[in-house]
């Protein structure tokens, strides 16, 4: 299979060449090389994309066409340039397409954002699967990942609780009731990428793994760490209260989402399974990352989340307040 990676220099585009490398095929990267190389075996081609000419290097048949980008400015080009000669071609969208996040199991069919603003994320995936949609029909599979989580990650938001219950306690937490996690290892979304262009898969799939309650996935990262201290659930309004902050980010409780918003990490990985996609138990996942930020700094992934001081400030005042 001849393959061309439209980036695949940065962390998950890189998974997803190596993976296609590991199965055998002859991958050539379009990219301008900026976020990183390619691995070993596959061919960078340097390109800016928003350059006339971008693409004439790479004009020619392709097996597969696989684009990560979400900016419509790139992604048109690239189709203008290499859609007739594509057997296949997957856009890597998001799961943040979707308009409502309170419907736990909504599958492909929930409906998504109206892209009326293309400087937001999720407007800018949709515009982009409308487009590819237009120019490839039935040649064109529109994978939308959940979280994407493993070694490298460079967000942390799935590294922080790792890192954090692998340290003492007391540690601070949401309310876990009515809460969920839901995420993809980078190297199981690869492996799918791969076998599913193999395949000639096509529609709408969202690529998630299983939804957890957030009080497993707790059990779960504190099994593999070794945690045995105390885990202080605290009510949102008091978070906020205290300048905690949502889902990522400085100040934030890694993963933590509004109640009205549960169901982002409740979608149905249904067509996911059916297509192939596979995945490792959440605990393999914990304790490579565990691992991985371990070896680039655990002060590091802190300052991906709630700094170790922000956080003792926030539970000395909670206890202040409960021992009245």
């Amino acid at each position: 299979m001849r393959a061309l990676v439209l980036g695949g220099t940065g962390w998950a585009g890189r998974a997803v060449v190596e993976h296609l490398l590991e199965g055998g095929a002859e991958v050539t990267c379009l990219a301008r090389g900026e976020s990183g190389t390619v691995p070993e075996g596959a061919r960078l081609v340097r390109a800016d994309r928003l350059s006339p000419g971008a693409y004439k290097a790479v004009h020619g048949e392709w097996d597969e066409v696989i684009e990560l980008s979400h900016e419509l400015d790139l992604v048109e080009p690239a189709l203008d340039a290499l859609a007739d000669a594509a057997a296949h071609w997957t856009l890597v969208s998001t799961v943040s397409v979707y308009a409502r996040n309170d419907e736990p199991g909504a599958d492909e069919t929930a409906d998504v954002v109206e892209p009326t603003d293309l400087s937001k994320y999720a407007d800018a995936k949709v515009a982009a699967e409308r487009s590819s949609a237009a120019r490839l029909g039935s040649r064109l599979l529109i994978g939308r990942p959940g979280l994407i989580v493993g070694p490298g990650d460079p967000s942390d938001r799935f590294g922080y609780w790792p890192a954090r219950l692998s340290g003492t306690g007391p540690v601070l937490t949401p309310t876990t009731s009515g809460r969920f996690v839901q995420v993809i290892d980078v190297a199981d979304l690869a492996a799918w990428i791969g076998q599913a262009a193999r395949a000639g898969h096509s529609g709408v799939v969202n690529a998630v793994g299983e939804s957890v309650a957030l009080a497993d996935f707790l059990r779960t990262v504190a099994s593999v760490t070794g945690f045995n201290g105390e885990l202080v659930e605290v009510e949102d309004s008091e978070l906020l209260a205290h300048d905690v902050r949502y889902w990522a980010g400085p100040r934030s409780l890694p993963l933590w989402l509004p109640l009205s918003d549960a169901a982002f990490a409740q979608r149905s990985s249904c067509a996911f399974s059916r297509t192939g996609g596979r995945v490792r138990p959440l605990g393999a996942t914990a304790r490579s990352v565990l691992e991985d930020e371990r070896a680039r700094s655990l002060d590091r992934v802190r300052r991906s989340g709630l700094s170790a001081s922000e956080e003792r400030a926030v539970l000395r005042q909670v206890r202040r307040r409960t021992s009245r």
